[in-house]
C-alpha cells in the first residue's frame, strides 16, 4: 500500500478534467493517462472513470503503485537535469510577476512544451520552480515574445475561460519577405492538423511599414491553430523571414524567425492588464534598417 497515493482534490482543483489535472501535475502524456484510467491504475473515489471526468471538491484521486506508474513511466521528465543558467535566464526574462500569474518574454530556440526531440522546455523550467505552475498557451520553438504562466489551478481555469471566449487579445509582429496585396484584411483558411482534421483559422493583419521589398506586419489571430501566422504569411505571398518551413527564399537560413508575440491584454475581475514584449536583437537590427524605432511601433488601435 505504501506505493499507492491518495490525493484529496481542493476547491481550486475542482471542475478540471482529470486528464488535464494529471498532465499539469505530473507532465504525463494523454496516451499514458488513457491507458492507466482504463486499467484502473488511476481511479476517483475507488471507481474507474474516463479522461473527461471533471474532478469535484473533496474527490479522492487514487493512483495505485504510484512509484512505478508515475515515477518510472515519467522518468525522463523527472530525472531531466535542468541547467542553472536556464533557470536564471527564465527568471531574468520575466516581465511581470504576481501572486497568480507571470508574463514571460520567451526567447528563441526553446519549446514551450517538452517532447522526444525538444530538449529542455519552458514547461520543464516552470515545473522545476513549482509543480503548481502551468502553461496556459503555447508559442512555437523559434517564436519569441509574451507567454503567460499561471501559478495555481484557479488562475489556470480563469485563463482557459478567457482564451475559449476570445477575451485575450494577442498581437504579433512579423518581418516578411514580400508585400501583401492589401494593406489590411481578414484571412480565413482551413488548416489541417496532424490527424488530417480540418479547422478554420481566422487572422487579421495590417501592414505597418514597407521597405526594400520587406514588410513589417501586425497580425491578430482570432483562432489559435498550429503555425497559423506562418501559414497565413505564406498564403499572402510574404512568408516570414527566417521561416525554414514555409519560406522558400534562398537566404532563409541566414536569419532567425522574425516573429514575435508582441502584445496582449485581458481583464480579470474587471481589472485590465496589458503587456508588450522586448523584441530580440535580430528583429531590432532589421527594423533599424527599415528606419523603424521599436518605440514608434503603433499597434494599439488595430
Amino acid at each position: 500500500m505504501k506505493n499507492n497515493k491518495v490525493i484529496l482534490i481542493s476547491k481550486e482543483e475542482s471542475d478540471i478534467r482529470i486528464d488535464r489535472w494529471l498532465k499539469k501535475k505530473f507532465s504525463l502524456t494523454q496516451n499514458f493517462i488513457e491507458n492507466n484510467l482504463r486499467k484502473g491504475n488511476i481511479k476517483v473515489n475507488r471507481k474507474k472513470t474516463k479522461s473527461n471526468y471533471r474532478l469535484l471538491y473533496k474527490d479522492k484521486l487514487y493512483i495505485f503503485n504510484f512509484s512505478n506508474i508515475i515515477l518510472i513511466n515519467n522518468n525522463k521528465i523527472i530525472t531531466k537535469k535542468i541547467p542553472k543558467h536556464l533557470i536564471s535566464k527564465f527568471k531574468k526574462s520575466i516581465l511581470f510577476d504576481s501572486q497568480n500569474f507571470l508574463i514571460l518574454n520567451k526567447w528563441e530556440g526553446i519549446s514551450t512544451q517538452g517532447g522526444k526531440k525538444t530538449g529542455i522546455s519552458i514547461n520543464d523550467l516552470i515545473k522545476k520552480i513549482s509543480s503548481d505552475y502551468n502553461l496556459v498557451h503555447r508559442l512555437d520553438k523559434d517564436t519569441t515574445g509574451l507567454l503567460i504562466v499561471s501559478k495555481n489551478y484557479q488562475t489556470t481555469k480563469i485563463f482557459g475561460k478567457l482564451f475559449k471566449e476570445n477575451q485575450i487579445n494577442k498581437k504579433y509582429l512579423a518581418i516578411c519577405d514580400g508585400i501583401p496585396k492589401n494593406k489590411s484584411s481578414t484571412v480565413k483558411l482551413n488548416l489541417k492538423n496532424k490527424k488530417n482534421n480540418s479547422y478554420e483559422s481566422i487572422t487579421k493583419y495590417k501592414i505597418l511599414k514597407i521597405y526594400d521589398k520587406k514588410t513589417l506586419i501586425v497580425f491578430t489571430p482570432i483562432t489559435g491553430r498550429t503555425h497559423q501566422l506562418r501559414i497565413v504569411s505564406k498564403y499572402l505571398n510574404c512568408p516570414i523571414m527566417g521561416d525554414i518551413k514555409y519560406n522558400s527564399a534562398k537566404n532563409k537560413f541566414k536569419y532567425k524567425l522574425m516573429l514575435n508575440a508582441y502584445s496582449l491584454n485581458f481583464k480579470i475581475h474587471g481589472k485590465k492588464y496589458e503587456y508588450f514584449s522586448n523584441l530580440p536583437y535580430y528583429m531590432k537590427n532589421i527594423l533599424n534598417k527599415m528606419n523603424i524605432s521599436e518605440k514608434n511601433i503603433m499597434i494599439k488601435n488595430y
